[in-house]
């Protein structure tokens, strides 16, 4: 068996997820609420190989309720950023990352955020990877957000502010947590299953 070859246990439960370390990004946050913060930002983004991507919107409780996304997260090396898509209009500077195919971004369900993102701004998409079809390819049946980050990495990542309102003038400390994470587990991810295909 060669030196690097990763052994991947079976999918783990449930309750076996409950058992493992919770684990939450620890690292700078940048909440980019204005044209001028994005403007600041965008050569940073512009800059990373591959940034951990999701975006999170309003939930409905009701039928026929819909929501534009309202949130966009984007993990780079070191920091994340959070842009509240309401306070911001120059949205062409974000779409300008969305269309570059040398930046991998990187997240689960990824076709779904596309389609989101085109409510509100245009863009023709490059270098977006699914990581739960990346998985597939690699063998690992896991779809999810949190079931990759314990079959691959060993940590239990929280769910808990999913379902907050998204739309909010200011985020709570559990939002900007939990958004914060999720885009900074899906690099981790990214990283993990790429480290595997070069060891293939």
């Amino acid at each position: 068996m060669p030196e690097n070859t990763v052994i991947l246990k079976p999918l783990p439960s449930k309750l076996e997820i409950n058992l493992l370390p919770l684990k939450k990004y620890d690292g700078p946050v940048e909440i980019v609420a204005d044209d001028a913060h994005l403007s600041r930002i965008m050569p940073e983004i512009m800059a990373e190989r591959v940034l951990g991507f999701d975006i999170e919107v309003r939930p409905t409780f009701k039928s026929g309720d819909h929501f534009p996304p309202a949130l966009v997260q984007m993990a780079g090396r070191k920091k994340v950023f959070l842009v509240q898509l309401k306070k911001v209009k120059a949205l062409h500077l974000l779409a300008e990352s969305f269309a570059d195919g040398r930046i991998f971004k990187a997240g689960v369900a990824v076709a779904g955020d596309i389609e989101k993102l085109s409510e509100v701004m245009k863009f023709v998409p490059a270098g977006f990877v699914d990581l739960g079809k990346m998985a597939a390819k690699a063998g690992i049946k896991a779809g999810g957000v949190r079931t990759l980050a314990a079959q691959l990495l060993g940590i239990r990542i929280s769910k808990g502010a999913q379902c907050s309102n998204w739309e909010r003038s200011e985020l709570t400390p559990a939002q900007v947590l939990y958004a914060a994470t999720d885009a900074w587990v899906c690099r981790e991810i990214f990283l993990f299953l790429e480290k595997m295909k070069t060891h293939d």
